[in-house]
């Protein structure tokens, strides 16, 4: 009993020391830049507010910034987790998994054929995408005698992932004026963004983050494996869709907003488990917390590499998530 209370107090303590340090990559973010500001500018712009550019800079484009980094970041970390468990499969991520391909392909389709331009609208889109791409890929990962293995998974993900790529830049190809449009957007970046289209989508976010701790019982009892859930009478196949949908909630809305950013999906649930197990109410809770906190510090370092030009979030996640890819599927983890 000692034991699991100084366990559970540490767990407490990372996480709270996480937290502020989140705090603190969220303050770079508002503070560090082309454009210099300070702490007292930040205190300014609220208490003594003026048109002056730096509180512009401050208050309609870093706080926002920084908002939808830690927002995107924790939705794509518990996304991830949230499909690791449900697919048994330790390479599941909505990138690699053709998720966000399928999300970004039907907003680009949207774009560009049906000249929508709602947020609202390419909301619904995403998810759509997203969904369908889940679906699509889940019934090829079933098919054949073995019935669903990780490594079907992975193969049908990646061939679905090429299939919306090639069609979406198709799409760009014959529209010219869209590629130049949505050409930064499909990089990946939270550059630009207005903090309405986190307020607008945060409903569906928040679904999809309180309702995976709802479940995070559920899910526990759910990698034990699917007879033994169903021996304990658990409905497997309702926790299944649940799970799904709040996969394709924080997914979808991720892509929305920011455009396919990979690999956050993949690398964070590894680093969750590695810091408190296998616990799913931790795990998710430490995938939030990473996938913010990494989203955040690759979107300050991407202002410094090119400066003053910014290199696409996208670019940054992939230089951290495929070497990690690599090495996860040299291991052979993804056997069954």
């Amino acid at each position: 009993m000692i034991h699991l209370l100084k366990r559970s107090s540490w767990k407490w303590g990372v996480l709270v020391a996480g937290i502020f340090l989140l705090g603190g990559a969220m303050l770079a973010s508002v503070l560090w830049g082309v454009v210099d500001t300070t702490w007292a500018m930040l205190v300014a712009s609220y208490t003594q507010p003026d048109s002056s550019q730096a509180q512009i800079i401050i208050r309609d484009v870093r706080i926002p910034r920084a908002l939808i980094a830690a927002a995107i970041g924790g939705s794509l970390g518990l996304s991830g987790m949230l499909m690791q468990v449900l697919m048994r499969n330790p390479l599941a991520d909505p990138g690699i998994f053709g998720l966000n391909a399928g999300a970004a392909f039907f907003v680009v389709l949207a774009m560009t054929v049906f000249q929508v331009s709602s947020l609202g609208e390419l909301t619904w889109v995403a998810f759509l995408g997203s969904a369908l791409s889940g679906a699509v890929v889940y019934g090829l990962g079933s098919m054949g005698r073995d019935g669903l293995t990780p490594m079907k998974l992975t193969l049908a993900g990646a061939a679905i992932m090429a299939l919306f790529s090639s069609l979406m830049h198709g799409l760009l190809i014959v529209n010219q004026r869209a590629m130049e449009d949505v050409l930064f957007w499909l990089a990946g970046s939270v550059a630009g963004r207005k903090l309405e289209l986190l307020t607008s989508l945060l409903p569906y976010l928040l679904v999809g983050w309180v309702g995976s701790f709802l479940i995070a019982a559920q899910l526990n009892t759910l990698t034990l494996g699917e007879d033994v859930a169903k021996s304990l009478g658990q409905k497997t196949v309702f926790v299944k869709l649940l799970a799904a949908l709040f996969v394709v909630l924080l997914a979808g809305g991720s892509v929305a907003v920011c455009g396919p950013i990979g690999f956050i999906g993949l690398v964070i649930p590894h680093l969750a488990r590695a810091l408190v197990g296998q616990d799913m109410r931790w795990g998710m809770a430490y995938a939030m917390l990473l996938g913010a906190l990494l989203l955040v510090a690759a979107d300050v370092a991407a202002r410094f590499i090119a400066m003053p030009k910014e290199v696409p979030l996208g670019v940054m996640t992939a230089l951290i998530g495929v070497p990690f890819f690599i090495y996860v599927a040299r291991k052979g983890i993804t056997r069954s």
